[in-house]
């Protein structure tokens, strides 16, 4: 901690500070054309065959551009990032209204891919960073992206309501058209958020080794491959939901009139999670093992129940779990890495998401379509084990410590590249800026807890904190009369003037 309480700190200004980038989250959230997307897929000729493809299309392109987008905004900047991903949404969607066949709908749904990518992360780095950078903790963390959350779907419920409506009124190709204004509107609310600079707080380093510091953080790290398979699995699960959710509708002959108001809880659930994240302290054992139990038991309903209202009921509440532990998980992320790979990493972690549901989503396909879809429940349940495992073993693991960004920075890095027995410059230049404010104890003990650390693998910095120490010392014992004489014969003491 940095000595005073992030709770208490300039909530006001936290909220000035995130009022530009939610209302582009929001204007970016209304896509009215989701609900009608596939009533124009049929009018230009799509089968079961290839909206296979198109799918397959989609889901090729968003892990590919994942971690180079993450690592583009570690380099560059996260809000033009996110303006980036509104342009590649307008695209998609002009594209996709103006599509009189089935080859230009799936280059638009490509698109769309590029736009997920590049949110993929980002949105959650920034507000950690601001969040950061403004308390000096990241204490607030969950609260703040849960707003987002909460923001984002009450932005998809609103355009999905208005979208049908709009769509009946008019055609689905008009409703298309209609939502580019809103994205374009996101754009200047992005342009005009200050966004963190915590990225920037260290020296610019060549692309490969970014690259590769990005890579070898997640694959190489102990104590964050078990959030990044929690988030990873959150992810997978929440997306199973809203993807395979409806076939349970179909099997039991819901009516019609009932898939609109289940998809619209369904949305919904990313805000009710996004409002209860920060509610629930899920760093509290006993919160986190109650949360556990739930999410392991709920999909036994899709597994067991022939009841319409209670695999409803149960989706629904999944998906409310599934987000709470994705918002906490994230946050466990955060906390492990550094700010200058922490939108690649992030990005990483979406990216093990698509990786973990594309063979979960096969199997699943396969099950429902042989056995039916009560046995393909079990591979809900299992996974939903798996989650609950990984969340409780997250509440008992020891945490690290949150530092400040500076200290963390370098000691990440330092500790990475000691791995590859590489030369850490970097990391010693940034130790030599800290280590005046290290001597006179004006930094906050997780920042003297991180400089502590890196001195006791790097015998150069240790001996520069000696000299310095020394020097300190020496210069506090001198007096005006131990001062040498100028060139020119006057006194050091002398004003120039003088």
């Amino acid at each position: 901690m940095t000595g005073r309480d992030p709770t208490e700190s300039t909530p006001v200004a936290l909220a000035r500070r995130f009022r530009y980038l939610q209302v582009g989250m929001a204007l970016q959230g209304f896509m009215l054309w989701v609900p009608v997307e596939k009533l124009l897929m049929s009018e230009i000729g799509f089968t079961a065959a290839s909206v296979g493809v198109m799918a397959a299309a989609y889901a090729a392109v968003v892990p590919l551009l994942e971690v180079p987008s993450g690592i583009l905004a570690d380099r560059w900047s996260r809000s033009w990032l996110m303006v980036l991903s509104s342009a590649a949404l307008a695209v998609s969607v002009l594209v996709g209204g103006l599509s009189r066949n089935v080859v230009t709908y799936v280059i638009a749904a490509m698109i769309l891919g590029a736009y997920f990518a590049m949110n993929s992360g980002t949105v959650d780095s920034i507000v950690y960073d601001t969040v950061l950078e403004e308390t000096g903790s990241s204490q607030l963390y969950e609260k703040w992206v849960g707003r987002m959350r909460m923001v984002e779907s009450g932005a998809l419920v609103c355009s999905a309501l208005a979208g049908g409506l709009l769509a009946g009124w008019t055609s689905p190709r008009f409703t298309y058209f209609a939502s580019i204004p809103f994205t374009l509107m996101s754009i200047l609310c992005f342009v005009r958020f200050r966004e963190p600079r915590l990225h920037r707080a260290t020296q610019p380093t060549a692309l490969r080794r970014h690259i590769a510091l990005t890579f070898r953080v997640m694959l190489r790290e102990p104590r964050l491959r078990p959030v990044m398979l929690l988030a990873a699995l959150a992810a997978l699960l929440s997306q199973a939901v809203f993807e395979f959710g409806p076939l349970w509708l179909v099997s039991l002959r819901a009516p019609a009139a009932a898939f609109g108001p289940y998809w619209a809880a369904l949305v919904a659930s990313l805000g009710v999670g996004g409002y209860l994240v920060s509610k629930l302290q899920l760093d509290q054992r006993r919160t986190a093992t109650v949360l556990a139990l739930t999410v392991a038991a709920t999909p036994l309903v899709l597994a067991l129940s022939q009841s319409l209202v209670a695999v409803i009921l149960a989706q629904t509440l999944l998906a409310v779990l599934v987000s709470i532990i994705g918002i906490h998980a994230g946050m466990l992320v955060h906390d492990a890495v550094s700010s200058n790979v922490r939108a690649g990493v992030s990005s990483g972690v979406g990216t093990c998401g698509w990786v973990l549901f594309l063979p979960f989503s096969l199997v699943v396909g396969w099950v429902g379509r042989t056995y039916g879809l009560g046995r393909a429940g079990w591979l809900f349940v299992g996974a939903a084990v798996l989650l609950a495992l990984l969340l409780a073993h997250s509440a008992y693991a020891p945490r690290p410590a949150r530092a400040l960004e500076a200290a963390t920075a370098v000691d990440s890095a330092s500790r990475v590249l000691d791995e590859e027995g590489e030369q850490t410059e970097l990391a010693c230049r940034e130790i030599v800026d800290l280590l005046t404010d290290y001597l006179d104890g004006t930094l906050p003990e997780t920042s003297r807890i991180g400089i502590a650390a890196h001195l006791t693998r790097c015998d150069g910095c240790t001996r520069y904190l000696q000299q310095l120490r020394t020097v300190i010392e020496t210069v506090g014992q001198l007096t005006v009369a131990d001062l040498p004489d100028l060139p020119d014969g006057g006194s050091a003491a002398t004003s120039p003037r003088e």
